[in-house]
């Protein structure tokens, strides 16, 4: 066995893995903290979707993409390809410190800098010391950090810097004009791994669920449904966000972190309620917090409450 998918997944054969490159994004450096990934065969993707779709069609064992930022907020590319087509099954969360340098072509000073390209969620972690430091430049969209930063070797690369990762600028050989740029200087970026759903790790304790439900209609306190049955339950969501289905205007759906494990009685009751409202509610994975951050359960909302009001009801139906 030359890797597995991490400790206690079940997977004993060699792993592929890809993930959001190319070599040297921060995805990258996420996927290096999974057990094994260092020693297994890695391919990069242009895109979340093409990382994806390696996976559901058997190309790849697991993929790690990008899922939140605590700049940004949620990652839509990710929250989009996982709502729909096959269904995947996230099998732990990685957090990633973020940190920025801006490297620039050959000779080139702070002063001669006119365009300047990196991801969407680089630009906005940045855009503060851009207008401060560089107000000239103009940005151009790149598919990744990793991405901008390679272009920067092309003979004519169509831009004069690119905001990336230290890592990669030392890689590249880059010439690197400014350090620590982000206006943040403890942002963090959550990647998930994600395989087929063949495995759902063991609750630990300090796990989190995430869903996809979407809105079976649109009516005052549709909402308000959805968040009870959590909130009934003493459910805590880390994260809640609505995202267009691209079906027609004004159809959304909901991506949730929830604090639990699907094994946990207020969970596994949480969903049974949730199914009813929405019956298309699609189930993405428990997996640990990477924090291990156990949540505050309410007495009445623990496992053996949930025990004791099975047997009593148990006990009134027999008679």
């Amino acid at each position: 066995m030359s890797a597995s998918l991490g400790a206690g997944s079940g997977v004993t054969d060699s792993v592929i893995y890809t993930y959001l490159g190319p070599e040297g994004t921060f995805t990258e450096a996420a996927l290096l903290q999974v057990p094994g990934a260092e020693s297994a065969e890695r391919i990069p993707s242009t895109s979340v979707s093409a990382a994806l779709e390696m996976v559901r069609s058997g190309r790849a064992d697991a993929a790690v993409v990008p899922i939140e930022n605590s700049v940004e907020g949620g990652v839509s590319a990710t929250l989009d390809a996982i709502s729909a087509g096959e269904p995947l099954r996230i099998l732990r969360e990685i957090l990633v410190p973020i940190t920025f340098v801006l490297a620039a072509r050959s000779g080139l000073a702070l002063a001669d800098i006119g365009t300047v390209s990196t991801h969407s969620h680089a630009w906005a972690q940045c855009r503060n010391w851009a207008d401060a430091n560089i107000p000239q430049a103009e940005y151009l969209p790149a598919s990744s950090t990793a991405a901008a930063a390679v272009g920067l070797q092309e003979a004519e690369p169509g831009y004069d810097a690119a905001i990336c990762s230290p890592l990669v600028a030392q890689r590249l050989g880059l010439s690197v004009v400014a350090e620590d740029i982000g206006d943040i200087t403890d942002a963090v970026t959550r990647f998930v791994l994600l395989s087929l759903p063949t495995y759902l790790p063991e609750p630990t304790g300090a796990d989190k669920t995430t869903l996809v439900v979407p809105l079976p209609e649109d009516h005052p306190g549709a909402l308000m449904e959805i968040l009870d049955q959590f909130s009934a339950r003493g459910v805590n969501l880390s994260r809640i966000e609505s995202r267009p289905t691209g079906l027609f205007l004004g159809d959304y759906f909901f991506s949730i972190d929830a604090d639990g494990h699907i094994s946990d009685a207020r969970m596994a009751d949480a969903l049974r309620g949730l199914h009813r409202i929405s019956p298309n509610l699609r189930f993405l994975g428990s997996y640990p917090r990477a924090d291990h951050r156990e949540p505050e359960v309410p007495r009445h909302n623990t496992d053996e409450a949930f025990r004791r009001a099975d047997v009593w009801l148990e006990g009134l139906l027999r008679g």
